[in-house]
């Protein structure tokens, strides 16, 4: 850690209504850098709980508002189109598998124009992943990801999920 930067945990006001406000996921723990301009913090906090409520309820219009048009997975799966195309089509097909897909932020760390967050995913595998049908199975596994948010929008996304968790839950890959 630079000794210079601090963070201190704060909360932040993102948005005009309280009800604005509330329909976005908050993250349980939001560490910030007291010495970032609030302007940008907002917008990077703001983007970071807006793309975490796509991911939390599969609504794209929430991607839409969150992801630069010229956004860039640097970390993308085999096969994931660039482009805010990617994520919506892996929400989409993820959630043929777990439709009443969750997603919570357990913390999220921002500081410049980066925001860090650890995600909790939750769910029940009812419909179909790779051939097989679900049968009500639990599904929980976490993510990290690392935004770099640009006027206002997540540019540039770096994420690691647990998929072994996940593959061995859906039961494509056996459990030790």
């Amino acid at each position: 850690m630079i000794p210079s930067l601090r963070f201190a945990t704060m909360a932040v006001v993102l948005a005009a209504t309280p009800a604005a406000a509330e329909t976005l996921v908050s993250p349980g723990v939001l560490v910030v850098d007291p010495g970032q301009a609030s302007q940008q913090r907002e917008a990077v906090v703001l983007a970071a709980r807006r793309y975490a409520t796509f991911w939390n309820t599969g609504d794209p219009a929430y991607a839409r508002a969150a992801l630069s048009e010229d956004f860039v997975d640097e970390t993308p799966p085999p096969g994931r189109v660039q482009g805010p195309t990617g994520p919506l089509l892996a929400s989409e097909g993820f959630r043929k598998a777990v439709p009443d897909l969750t997603c919570e932020v357990e913390q999220m760390i921002v500081a410049g124009d980066r925001a860090v967050l650890h995600l909790r995913l939750r769910g029940h595998f009812t419909g179909t992943f790779e051939g097989r049908q679900g049968r009500g199975e639990p599904v929980a596994f976490i993510a990290t990801d690392i935004y770099r948010v640009v006027d206002g929008r997540i540019a540039a996304n770096w994420h690691i999920e647990d998929n072994l968790t996940l593959l061995r839950q859906l039961g494509t890959v056996p459990s030790p």
